[in-house]
Order: C-alpha cells, then structure tokens, then sequence
C-alpha cells in the first residue's frame, strides 16, 4: 500500500533537543552560581525533584521555585530581577542551539507538496513543543501534533498564547501516557483517519519508538543520528 502518512518524533528526530535543552539550562545554571554563590551541587539538589514534580526538565519558573533563591531574594519578582543575567543566558543559549538537524525542512516541504499528511508525536509538553515548531518554522508544515498538556503554572502567572500554534493543529495525548505504547500509536492512526499500512513512522529510540511502531505493526525509520548525544555529553545527562 502506497505510504501517505508520515508520524515523526520530534526531539532528536527534526533537531537535536538534548544540546538546546543542555546548553540554555547549563548557561543558566552557572550564571545563577556566580550571581548567588551557591554551589552548583546544592542547586541541581533542588532542581531535580522541581523537574520531576512538574513532569519535565523544561519547567519554565524553575528558578523561582527553587528554595535558596526563595530564601536569599524573597518573592518571584525579586529573584527573576536578581537573575536576569542568568535569563538572559538561557535565551541566549537557546537561540544559538534551536535549529533543525540539516534538510529536514526540505524533506518536509518536499513531502507535503506531494501530498503526505505529517503528524507530529512527541512527550514534551504542549507549551515547549509549540515554543520549538514555531521558532523553527514547522507551524503548518507539520499537519497535527500530538502532546501531553501543560503542567499548572503559579499562581499569578499566565499562560503565554504568543507561541500558540496557527496553523498545526494541536491534539493531547492521554494523561499519564508514554511511549512505547502501541495502542496509542495506534488511536493517533485512527483519529486521523488512516490506517497503520499507510503510515511510516521515524523516531530516535529504539525502545519508545522503534519498538512501538513495530508492535503497531507500522513502518518504521530509525534516526540513528539523534542518538550521539548520549556518547558525546555523558556528563550532561546528569542534571536531566
């Protein structure tokens, strides 16, 4: 059967998460050494269990959630203004870093023009995945995404909508589901309409998503490239 449907992964698969994530939080996290003077050690002791608290290592209001800086500069507003060279770090980082791994927007571009619906699955969180697709310029590239939904935020905060996607529509995946789960694969399929002999799925771990789309009985890519991070930064997988 003629393959029309593309389900693609994202971190790691179209751009390379792990050095955006690892560059932007490391810059951060020394600026906040040098400017608190409190050991980098004492801090990750705290951030860690912040991280696995909100479900993600991307958690937007870490730092004011941090319980030294709570303690040394008081409320939100004084640590984010004690910290904005730390901020300003993160943004800098994250900016140099966010880019697409090289000719997968042609490879997109060239298979939507021949008609194949692209479906983007992932387990980062709503706000973060919207943040990347439409700094990267996927925002209608890719047909649909499916996501968990967002963690709470603090009260007193809003939930920023600049980064909403227009184009891409945004669907979420079920609470407390995670890969490698085939039934999901499988009613992501289903919702829009194809069947698993139509699609081919690409993703970079063997066990989330090569295994799971074997199991679905679903054609599978494995972007091998998205896995050197784990050889290259060893060291840095340590304040995931």
């Amino acid at each position: 059967m003629k393959k029309t449907v593309l389900i693609t992964d994202l971190d790691n698969t179209l751009f390379d998460w792990f050095s955006i994530w690892y560059h932007s939080f490391n810059a951060m996290l020394n600026k906040v050494v040098e400017i608190s003077g409190f050991s980098r050690d004492d801090l990750i002791a705290q951030i860690k269990p912040i991280h696995q608290r909100y479900g993600t290592a991307e958690y937007s209001f870490i730092l004011e959630s941090i319980p030294l800086l709570q303690e040394k500069y008081g409320d939100r507003d004084s640590i984010n203004s004690a910290m904005d060279d730390a901020i300003h770090a993160f943004r800098s980082e994250r900016k140099k870093y966010l880019t697409l791994y090289p000719t997968v927007m042609d490879t997109l571009n060239t298979l939507k023009n021949k008609g194949c619906y692209i479906v983007a699955y992932t387990e980062s969180k709503a706000y973060y995945s919207n943040f990347r697709l439409t700094r990267l310029g996927l925002d209608g590239v890719i047909n649909v995404l499916f996501s968990p939904e967002d963690h709470e935020i603090p009260d007193g905060e809003k939930k920023q909508s600049k980064y909403d996607l227009i184009l891409t529509k945004q669907e979420y995946t079920p609470v407390d589901e995670i890969k490698p789960n085939p039934q999901l694969l499988l009613d992501i399929i289903k919702s829009i309409g194809a069947t698993p002999e139509e699609c081919v799925y690409i993703g970079d771990s063997e066990m989330k998503d090569i295994e799971m789309a074997q199991k679905a009985n679903v054609s599978d890519v494995f972007a091998s490239y998205g896995t050197g991070h784990f050889e290259d930064n060893k060291e840095g997988y340590e304040l995931l």
